[in-house]
């Protein structure tokens, strides 16, 4: 029976997560919202876009995966889940530092401390968004790094923008997206709005 460590929630009160999910493949995203709902019994609550592919997955299964990134994680773990959209790409590809949970969806667990398993139970539309509020099956903690914030990720991980440099900005919170065309189902890992929201530099 999978485990649950009730100390793994302490791993979520900030930072980013990769959020994973299955169809007929693995797939994810970068989310910034994960909030403990019920201690007894243990439940959860997810925010997801639901322009993104992985939102979809979970719709369609009602499981998930939540991997708490920590400070070590590198830019390609962010650019490859956050920047890229997984309809056709699989995501997991090349991927040597991922794992599976007893549910059988892949988390990324090298780059983690702590990993949680959830079965929807409920479903609020939020507009843009929808509110997954999910029992938790499985919940380990991976280890004792610092959980990756914002700040650290600005100061310590994103590349610093160089001159001439192409690429788009978002109108909402100014967020850079760099790189030659931006894809159409791309959201904002910040403000979490959509690609029409963005407007290219020049």
């Amino acid at each position: 029976m999978p485990k649950i460590e009730n100390n793994s929630m302490f791993k979520i009160s900030y930072g980013l997560f990769v959020l994973t999910a299955k169809d007929h493949k693995d797939n994810g995203c970068i989310i910034n919202t994960m909030q403990q709902v019920t201690q007894e019994p243990l439940k959860i609550s997810i925010a997801v876009n639901k322009q993104n592919y992985t939102h979809d997955m979970i719709i369609k299964k009602g499981e998930f995966n939540v991997s708490v990134l920590t400070e070590s994680v590198p830019f390609e773990v962010i650019e490859r889940f956050g920047f890229h959209s997984g309809r056709d790409t699989d995501k997991f590809e090349g991927c040597n530092y991922a794992s599976e949970t007893e549910n059988g969806i892949k988390f990324i667990e090298k780059y983690s401390n702590a990993v949680i398993s959830g079965k929807v139970i409920e479903t609020v539309d939020c507009g843009t968004h929808t509110l997954f509020i999910a029992d938790v099956t499985e919940a380990k903690v991976l280890s004792d790094e610092p959980s990756l914030t914002y700040q650290y990720y600005f100061d310590h991980i994103k590349p610093k923008p160089q001159a001439k440099k192409k690429g788009y900005v978002c109108k909402i919170c100014g967020y850079v997206y760099e790189g030659e065309e931006l894809p159409d189902d791309f959201i904002c890992p910040l403000c979490k709005h959509p690609a029409s929201d963005f407007e290219e530099i020049v």
